[in-house]
C-alpha cells in the first residue's frame, strides 16, 4: 500500500521533481526504492532519522 501512495503522488509530478518519502518497517524500505526503480524512477538517496527511513526519489 505504501508504494501504491508513493506512486500516486509519483504519477502527479513532473519529470525531474523530487519527492522524499518517509518510510517505517523494513518491507516497505525493501519493496518502495525496488518498485520506484522498476517504474524507471532515480532513486537519490535512503536516510535514517531513528525512528524511520527517507528514501528520495526523482521523478523520470
Amino acid at each position: 500500500m505504501t508504494f501504491v501512495r508513493t506512486k500516486l503522488k509519483l504519477e502527479r509530478m513532473r519529470p525531474g521533481e523530487i519527492l522524499s518519502v518517509r518510510l517505517r518497517g523494513e518491507e516497505p524500505l525493501r519493496n518502495v526504492p525496488r518498485a520506484a526503480r522498476d517504474e524507471g524512477h532515480e532513486i537519490l538517496g535512503v536516510e535514517s532519522d531513528g525512528n524511520a527511513h527517507i528514501v528520495t526519489i526523482r521523478r523520470t
